[in-house]
């Protein structure tokens, strides 16, 4: 009896892709998986704040970590401190986040998204289709399959900006 010829992305068939096969996937995947994250719709209320990914990034740390001192959204989003600096003026500018000084040292400041109810009722709407997507697939994963994932991730973003 013939076995069966499995097709990449099918049940079972991962465990079998050849690097061809899983760059084929990933190339066919990729261009959809971004298409929707940009379709995913902005809350009415950042709408006409013209948020960029970069201030998504941001507030996805605060979101996750609550309020964090600029170095360390830096360090996190793996830009200068000054770009960080200002993509915080200007979200603090629209009401979105808050800086304030830290009591423990008044040199750093700590970055909030806005106490604002509606606010951040809005940005956490904007961003928990996102999240819960990724908790769905990631959720059913082992630590290590997860770190994994993560990491062919980075190293992808890491390829492509060595090419660029």
């Amino acid at each position: 009896m013939a076995e069966a010829e499995e097709v990449p992305g099918e049940r079972g068939a991962e465990d079998r892709l050849t690097t061809d096969d899983a760059v084929r996937a990933m190339l066919l995947t990729m261009p959809r998986l971004i298409s929707r994250a940009k379709r995913t719709p902005v809350p009415e209320q950042l709408r006409s704040l013209r948020l960029a990914p970069r201030h998504l990034s941001l507030l996805s740390c605060l979101l996750f970590d609550g309020p964090t001192p600029v170095k360390d959204l830096a360090a996190r989003l793996e830009v200068a401190p000054t770009t960080v600096s200002l993509m915080v003026s200007d979200l603090q500018r629209q009401g979105v986040v808050d800086r304030r000084p830290d009591p423990g040292d008044r040199r750093r400041s700590i970055v909030s998204i806005s106490e604002d109810p509606a606010t951040r009722g809005a940005v956490d709407a904007w961003l928990a289709s996102s999240a819960r997507a990724w908790h769905q697939v990631l959720d059913g994963l082992s630590p290590q399959e997860r770190a994994t994932v993560v990491r062919v991730i980075h190293g992808y973003e890491e390829a492509l900006a060595a090419t660029s």
